[in-house]
């Protein structure tokens, strides 16, 4: 058992979501040594949200005999996040006016310093303290699941941009005039590598080659059930994850060309399916890939190693060790 009266501080990581809120007290190394959660939404002022959420932390704290020093800084993620001014803008699933001051609420509450970040860079920074990118100063962590999300590093340090906004590799075109995104535009790199943008091309295949596959017969396909498929052999399934893993290749060709990482990163459910796009991933970034690059082969591509149920929660830590 650690003995907080003596253990070095730790950063209370924090994930707000549009229902629950998730807290974890994470150590250096990445241990979980208390976690919990509230719900978002039933809070009238988001003073209130906050007031609440640090009473919970502290009770848990207490509890287990844990002095509230040492909690030494406080990262959060969130979405809409400009991490400059440490505020949430424009999230409409959360149920207060913007712009919420998250940083300065939550310093004001804990009595400890704030960072914040949005879901795919907090995860990136996960990656980098904890997770398959400790080591790394150069990478690019893709989040494939409901969207594509993305987090660069460069030099060591996240790539911001103005607003925080830099980085929506999901939003990049892969496929001119290909497939409409909600975003407005066609032939986004989230069409074709999230969730949705796999089903969609699984159905694509189903229609127009492989009308017997056993996936035809599923009303609410999954990318679970192609990853099924797949490992049993069903041509359209095998295809899809083809046609996916060429798709992500071209694309980190392209991203190679203005951050030249050492490494790619990828999380999320999509990514489960790695060991069944990689090879063509690969083959496909190779022929795409920019000539001068061809000096640095070593580009790796890595799936995520944190877990899946912890990685908010790392990633919002992460983004508070700098403030020690």
């Amino acid at each position: 058992m650690t003995d907080f009266s003596t253990a070095s501080p730790s950063v209370l990581g924090i994930d707000i979501g549009g229902t629950n809120t998730s807290y974890a007290l994470v150590d250096h190394d990445g241990s979980i040594r208390v976690r919990g959660s509230i719900p978002t939404r039933n809070h009238v002022t988001f003073s209130d949200f906050i007031a609440a959420l640090h009473r919970e932390v502290i009770s848990q704290l207490s509890a287990r005999g844990i002095p509230t020093d040492a909690i030494a800084a406080i990262g959060a993620g969130a979405p809409c996040v400009n991490p400059s001014s440490g505020e949430i803008e424009g999230a409409v699933d959360l149920p207060w006016p913007s712009p919420l001051p998250l940083a300065k609420e939550l310093s004001r509450h804990f009595g400890v310093p704030a960072a914040i970040e949005n879901d795919a860079n907090a995860a990136a920074l996960g990656e980098m303290y904890y997770g398959a990118a400790r080591g790394l100063t150069d990478f690019i962590m893709l989040t494939l699941g409901t969207g594509v999300g993305s987090g660069v590093v460069c030099d060591s340090h996240l790539l911001h941009g103005r607003h925080g906004l830099a980085a929506e590799l999901g939003h990049t075109i892969i496929r001119r005039g290909g497939r409409e995104c909600s975003c407005g535009r066609r032939g986004c790199l989230e069409m074709y590598a999230s969730a949705r943008g796999v089903v969609a091309t699984a159905r694509k295949f189903i229609e127009s080659d492989f009308p017997s596959s056993r996936l035809a017969s599923i009303k609410d396909l999954t990318p679970r059930d192609i990853y099924q498929a797949a490992m049993a052999g069903d041509p359209a399934a095998c295809a899809t994850w083809k046609f996916t893993g060429e798709i992500l290749g071209e694309a980190c060709a392209e991203f190679a060309a203005f951050s030249s990482p050492q490494a790619f990163i990828f999380f999320g459910g999509v990514a489960r399916a790695f060991p069944l796009f990689k090879d063509a991933m690969k083959e496909a970034f190779d022929r795409n890939l920019l000539c001068i690059y061809n000096r640095t082969p070593d580009i790796r591509f890595i799936p995520s190693s944190l877990p899946d149920a912890d990685t908010a929660l790392l990633g919002a830590a992460a983004t508070g060790r700098n403030l020690i």
